[in-house]
C-alpha cells in the first residue's frame, strides 16, 4: 500500500507538472516525494524538493511582477540566488515552506519578495503579514531591506530597546509587513496595541537560534494569535529537533527546500591559529585589521569590548564596540557605520553579534577564545559569505591550547597553532568603502576622525574650535574655554566669575570642535 501510494503520488506531481508547462509563462517543474513506513499515515511527513534547473531562472520567471523586478535592479540585485530561486515560485502560490539555508545565503529575499508581492492593506494595529526574528539588528536589517524594494507597502518593525510610544505610533498608523522581535511584539500584544488576528503570512526567521535563546514558547503563542489558515514560512540552520516541532504543529504539508551543505562550510574560510602571549594580542589584532581591510573582533564581556575597542584606536584602527550595554539607536548607528566603511572593526559579544548580518566582512578575530565549537561556527559565519573569501584567526594563549585542539578535532580542522604570520599573499580583498566626501575627511574636511576618551568617534582637529581660532585652554575650573583668555563672550573684557556659586561638576564635556558656553 505504502509503495502503491508512493507511485500515486509520484505520477500525480508528474502530471501536474506536465500541465503546468502548457501554461504560458510559467516554468515546467517536477517535484519528487518520498513517504516513510513510519510516517506512512502522517501527512506532516511528506518532503518535497524542487528539482534543480541546469539553468537559473530570473525573477520574472518565478512569478515576481515587474515592477518588483524594476525595484530589484535598482538596487543591483539581478539575478536570483539558489534559494531564492527554489523558494519564490512555492511561496507565491502561498505553500508552507520549511527552508534550510545557512546564514548570508540571500533567504531574506527569499521570503521578503513574496511577503512583498501578495500582501493585503492592513487596518490600523492590525497587520496582515508577521516576521519574527531572534535579535533586534537582524529585525532591523529585515526591515531596511523588505524597504529597498516594497513601494508603496508599509513596512514596520518592533524590539526592544526602543522606546514603547514610537512603536505604537507606527502600529496605529497601519503596518502591512510587520517584522518583530518575540519578547516586545508580546509586551505590545498585552498592551492591546498590536492584534494578530488578521495575519495570514507569517515568516519565522532563523528558528535554530530562537529555540538557543529560548524564544520558541514566545513563538508558540503569537502563532497561536494569528489566522489559523495562515501561510507559514519556517527558515533554519538545521531542522533539527526544534524546528520540526514547529512544522509539525503549525505548518500543513510544508514544501522543503535544503541549500548548502547540512553542517555549515567552515573551509569556506582560511583559518588560522595564532599562539600569542596576552600582551601580543592587541598588535596581532591591528595586524590583521590592516591587511584585510574590516573585522569583526569577538570578546567575551561587554567590559572587554568596549576597553578593546579604545586600544586598537590608540593603535589607528577605527574601531567601535557594539554589546547589549549599548542603547539601540547606538547600536544601530555603530553597525551602519561598520557596513558604510567608516569603521573598520567592530568588536563585538557573543549576543550582539548574533544580529550581525553584513556581507563583505574580511576577517573574524577570536580576541577571546569561544564557548565551544557551535559558537566557534557561528562567529566564523560573519566572514566568508555569498560565495566570498574570508579569514579567521583564534588567539590562543599558551593555557588554551588544549582546548584549541579538542575544538580543532571537533570540527576537522587540522591547521596547527603557529606563531602569527601574515607574510604570505592572503587573498582576501579589503572591503570596498563607501564612495563619499566623509571616508576620510571630518565633517568640514579638517581631518581624520578621532575618538575622545568616552571611546565616542569625533570629527575635525583636536586642537581647533569651532572657528578655526586656535586651540581650546582649559580653565582652572576644568571647563573648556574658546578664543583668547581675557575676553569675555563679545571681546569686551575679561570674563568675571562669581565668588559665591560653585562650579558645576555634572555637566558633559562638550564635544571637541565645539565652544562651551
Amino acid at each position: 500500500m505504502v509503495a502503491f501510494a508512493c507511485l500515486a503520488e509520484g505520477f500525480g506531481l508528474w502530471a501536474d507538472s506536465r500541465a503546468s508547462s502548457l501554461i504560458p509563462g510559467k516554468l515546467p517543474e517536477l517535484r519528487f516525494a518520498s513517504l516513510t513506513i513510519s510516517g506512512a499515515n502522517d501527512p506532516q511527513s511528506a518532503r518535497h524538493t524542487r528539482a534543480r534547473s541546469p539553468m537559473s531562472p530570473t525573477f520574472a520567471q518565478l512569478g515576481v511582477p515587474e515592477h518588483v523586478c524594476r525595484a530589484l535592479e535598482r538596487g543591483g540585485i539581478l539575478k536570483p540566488f539558489e534559494i531564492q530561486a527554489a523558494v519564490i515560485a512555492d511561496a507565491l502560490d502561498g505553500r508552507d515552506i520549511c527552508g534550510r539555508a545557512p546564514t548570508g545565503s540571500g533567504k531574506t529575499l527569499a521570503f521578503g519578495i513574496p511577503l512583498v508581492v501578495s500582501v493585503d492593506q492592513a487596518k490600523p494595529r492590525r497587520p496582515r503579514a508577521l516576521v519574527l526574528s531572534p535579535t533586534r539588528e537582524l529585525a532591523d536589517q529585515i526591515a531596511s531591506e523588505l524597504r529597498s524594494f516594497a513601494g508603496q507597502t508599509k513596512i514596520g518593525a518592533v524590539y526592544g530597546g526602543v522606546g514603547y510610544g514610537v512603536q505604537q505610533k507606527q502600529l496605529q498608523r497601519g503596518i502591512d509587513i510587520l517584522v518583530a522581535c518575540p519578547g516586545r511584539l508580546e509586551d505590545l500584544m498585552a498592551q492591546n496595541a498590536v492584534s494578530l488576528h488578521e495575519v495570514n503570512q507569517v515568516v519565522i526567521d532563523e528558528a535554530d537560534r530562537m529555540a538557543d535563546m529560548g524564544f520558541l514558547p514566545a513563538v508558540r503563542r503569537i502563532l497561536d494569535q494569528t489566522a489559523t489558515d495562515r501561510q507559514t514560512v519556517m527558515f533554519s540552520a538545521t531542522l533539527d529537533r526544534d524546528a520540526a516541532k514547529i512544522t509539525r504543529d503549525y505548518q500543513h504539508r510544508p514544501v522543503t527546500h535544503e541549500v548548502g551543505e547540512v553542517k555549515p562550510d567552515i573551509e569556506a574560510a582560511d583559518h588560522r591559529f595564532w599562539s600569542v602571549d596576552k600582551t601580543e594580542r592587541i598588535a596581532a589584532c591591528v595586524d590583521v585589521i590592516s591587511t584585510t581591510g574590516s573585522a569583526i573582533v569577538f570578546c567575551r564581556t561587554r567590559h572587554g569590548s568596549d576597553r578593546l575597542a579604545r586600544q586598537l584606536v590608540q593603535r589607528g584602527v577605527n574601531a567601535s564596540a557594539i554589546h547589549g550595554g549599548h542603547a539601540q539607536n547606538r547600536r544601530r548607528r555603530t553597525l551602519q557605520e561598520f557596513i558604510d566603511g567608516r569603521v573598520q572593526a567592530l568588536v563585538a559579544t557573543d549576543v550582539a553579534a548574533r544580529g550581525i548580518h553584513v556581507d563583505s566582512v574580511a576577517s573574524v578575530i577570536h580576541f577571546d577564545p569561544p564557548e565551544d565549537q557551535k559558537a566557534y561556527l557561528h562567529r566564523s559565519g560573519r566572514t566568508a559569505r555569498a560565495g566570498q573569501k574570508g579569514l579567521v584567526v583564534s588567539l590562543v594563549q599558551s593555557n588554551q591550547v588544549g582546548d584549541t585542539k579538542h575544538m580543532q578535532r571537533q570540527l576537522g580542522l587540522k591547521q596547527p597553532i603557529t606563531s602569527p604570520d601574515l607574510s604570505d599573499d592572503h587573498t582576501v580583498p579589503p572591503r570596498p568603502r563607501k564612495q563619499s566626501d566623509q571616508q576620510s575627511k571630518s565633517r568640514n574636511g579638517q581631518g581624520p576622525k578621532r575618538q575622545s576618551q568616552d571611546g565616542r568617534n569625533r570629527s575635525g582637529p583636536k586642537n581647533k574650535n569651532r572657528n578655526g581660532q586656535g586651540p581650546k585652554r582649559q580653565s582652572q575650573d576644568g571647563r573648556n574655554r574658546s578664543g583668547p583668555k581675557n575676553k569675555n563672550r563679545n571681546g569686551q573684557g575679561p570674563k568675571r566669575q562669581s565668588q559665591g556659586r560653585p562650579h558645576r561638576q555634572n555637566r558633559n564635556k562638550p564635544r571637541s570642535g565645539a565652544s562651551s558656553r
